[in-house]
């Protein structure tokens, strides 16, 4: 039998879920999916606005706008047009009901529980084919799922290693293909650490150096400015350094320039 389960409203910007539904479903399979719920809370600012994920026997469609999202569980067969609509009406009567500064500062999870009711009604119209047969018109949304369908949200895209999530790529079916990756850093090679200490000494010995030449310089007032030059390009040179590790021609020539 296809029906809508379980609904929530979660803000896009933390996963802080602001109402959900009352089930009474606790099945094994139902139960799984509400843990999809709290691990798509976390990716909402990295997914399109309309979703779905394929869970088996359920799906899980969301929709989000201006800071909020609308998420449902309903078995694999229930309609995509019926989803949307239902979540679309979700949307339109939190949006009538509140304000975005209530939204935005809300600190509390399921602060706009009596939100539930409204969920609640609209979820039994939803599972009552014959009763929304006269009350909406789904020509619009069908339409508009066929020119922008659901992204379909991959398991992959959930998973999360070391606290880095996975590869992770956005991609629109009915437009161009958008990616982005989400990358580790590297993590720092042996010979950039002796670059790094050997670049600090090479900047350390110039300023010493060139302190010294100042000196000098206000104890001479004929002294050439050159000691002063050769200080500012000498610890430029050293202090800046390309990402790859110092080479030993650029080392000898720096430890050259200091012994001079």
């Amino acid at each position: 039998m296809s029906m809508v389960l379980s609904a929530s409203v979660v803000r896009v910007r933390d996963g802080l879920p602001l109402s959900a539904s009352t089930d009474y479903e606790q099945s094994m399979g139902v139960q799984e999916c509400r843990k999809y719920f709290k691990s798509l809370s976390k990716k909402l600012g990295q997914l399109p606005d309309r979703c779905t994920l394929k869970t088996g026997q359920y799906n899980i469609n969301f929709i989000s706008s201006l800071g909020v999202s609308y998420m449902m569980l309903c078995t694999e067969n229930y309609p995509n047009v019926l989803a949307f609509s239902f979540l679309d009406e979700l949307q339109k009567e939190f949006i009538s009901t509140y304000n975005m500064m209530k939204t935005n500062t809300a600190v509390r999870p399921y602060c706009f529980i009596e939100f539930d009711n409204f969920i609640q009604r609209t979820k039994q119209r939803y599972n009552n084919p014959r009763s929304l047969s006269t009350k909406i018109n789904l020509s619009d949304m069908q339409t508009e799922i066929k020119l922008r369908p659901a992204y379909q949200v991959s398991m992959c895209e959930l998973g999360s290693t070391n606290g880095f999530t996975s590869s992770f790529s956005v991609e629109y079916r009915s437009a161009s293909k958008i990616s982005s990756a989400h990358q580790r850093l590297e993590p720092v090679t042996l010979p950039g650490i002796v670059a790094f200490i050997l670049s600090l000494l090479c900047g350390a010995l110039n300023l010493i150096r060139g302190f010294h030449a100042i000196e000098s310089l206000l104890q001479n007032d004929g002294e050439d400015f050159s000691y002063v030059i050769a200080f500012f390009l000498g610890t430029a040179a050293c202090l800046y350094q390309p990402h790859k590790p110092v080479g030993s021609e650029r080392m000898r020539k720096c430890c050259y320039h200091l012994t001079t």
